[in-house]
């Protein structure tokens, strides 16, 4: 186990330094202008010399990245040109709202999921299982933001029951969780129906069966951990892609997380920023696949870690 960890620890360090530095290249290779982003539209030139010097953009680029990863190492990552704060600052302060809506969307999603999903295997090619089938379907097809945008018309402006947006209560938490929620639930329903109709035809089910078992006791304590172990996987992982924002659904709903931050400083080519975040997003993103590795070994024994 202890190997296992080390080992993926040195895999997620080696894909942040490949992500990185593809990222540092992309940004720097893009249009604008990073020294006018921190002097503004009205810097002259000799300003905006001034500014490229003192901040090592007039260095050649394999140069600036050196210094940023040593930088990096030490826990500095460096100071935003627009907010003129350190970043590892600003993002502690948008984590809590990020994480809060990430753990209330994973927490929602899976208890929708997951009883749609059981009953729907139980009950395969009935009324039941068609209408959540096709239901489940029309709302995965729909793009998280214009779930957001519904929603928002439906139950804010028209019915008046929560806030346009914003962030600061449970009120303000309710739609932006939804938007999300909604698909992502369909999404788990639909799979751990297919796990539960695999499960179902395994010869300990039928032996449960046989034995005079009621369904619900077949289901809750025989095919229910089998068939859930590879929704728990995906719901590991997609809790850590969460922990790095929804950009577009933070945008429609005014929500202060990381995402709506990585969105404007890319609009703004704020660097340090945009490095930051995803740096921060890929950390995440490594120790979810990992989490998810030691979680499956755990529900299942049979599981070896390798």
């Amino acid at each position: 186990m202890g190997r296992f960890i080390t080992r993926r620890l040195l895999w997620i360090g080696l894909t942040l330094l490949w992500v990185s530095a593809i990222t540092f290249v992309l940004v720097f290779a893009g249009p604008g202008d990073p020294a006018r982003a921190i002097g503004g539209s009205r810097a002259s030139a000799a300003t905006l010399d001034a500014l490229r010097e003192q901040y090592g953009l007039d260095q050649p680029i394999h140069v600036q990245y050196a210094r940023y990863i040593g930088q990096l190492l030490q826990g500095d990552m460096g100071y935003s040109y627009v907010l003129r704060r350190p970043v590892a600052e600003i993002m502690l302060e948008r984590l809590p709202a990020t994480a809060m809506l990430a753990g209330t969307i994973i927490a929602v999603a899976l208890l929708i999921g997951i009883p749609l999903g059981v009953l729907t295997g139980l009950r395969a090619h009935s009324l039941l299982d068609r209408v959540v089938t096709i239901g489940g379907t029309m709302v995965i097809s729909i793009p998280t933001f214009l779930i957001g945008i519904l929603l928002i018309y439906t139950f804010a402006f028209q019915l008046k029951l929560f806030p346009l947006g914003g962030y600061g209560s449970l009120e303000h938490l309710v739609l932006p969780t939804l938007s999300v929620a909604l698909p992502w639930s369909a999404w788990y329903a639909t799979m751990l129906r297919s796990n539960m109709l695999e499960v179902k035809a395994s010869d300990y089910v039928r032996t449960g069966f046989a034995k005079g078992l009621r369904e619900r006791t077949v289901a809750v304590r025989h095919m229910l951990p089998n068939a859930l172990l590879p929704v728990l996987t995906m719901a590991t992982m997609d809790l850590a892609a969460l922990l790095t924002g929804i950009a577009l659904v933070e945008h429609v709903f005014g929500w202060p997380g990381i995402g709506q931050l990585a969105l404007k400083a890319a609009a703004t080519r704020d660097i340090p920023v945009i490095m930051g975040s995803v740096i921060f997003g890929g950390l995440m993103i490594g120790i979810g696949n990992l989490l998810a590795d030691l979680v499956a070994a755990w529900l299942d024994p049979r599981i070896r870690l390798s």
